[in-house]
């Protein structure tokens, strides 16, 4: 379960860390999920950069953390959209 939904005008990412075997897989879906640019660099530094960009804050819902490095990457993930305004929902 993965995907990017549109609920009451605010972005909704839907993520499922089980889905992926690698942070960069993590990352390539994100980007995909949120038009993010070619350059974006596949981090949560990156990440924090694209989505300072926008403005509205976003809204992340995880079905699953994952394991291992998915999980940590997931983790920095979270603390980015939080730290701009956005919010975390374990479903």
């Amino acid at each position: 379960m993965t995907g990017l939904l549109e609920v009451n005008y605010m972005t909704t990412l839907l993520l499922d860390g089980s889905r992926y075997r690698t942070p960069r897989e993590l990352h390539i879906a994100i980007q995909a999920m949120l038009n993010l640019p070619a350059y974006y660099g596949m981090n949560a530094d990156a990440l924090h950069d694209c989505l300072s960009e926008r403005r509205e804050p976003l809204r992340l819902w995880i079905a699953s953390a994952g394991e291992g490095e998915v999980a940590r990457s997931l983790s920095a993930v979270c603390a980015v959209v939080e730290d701009l305004g956005g919010t975390v929902k374990e479903i």
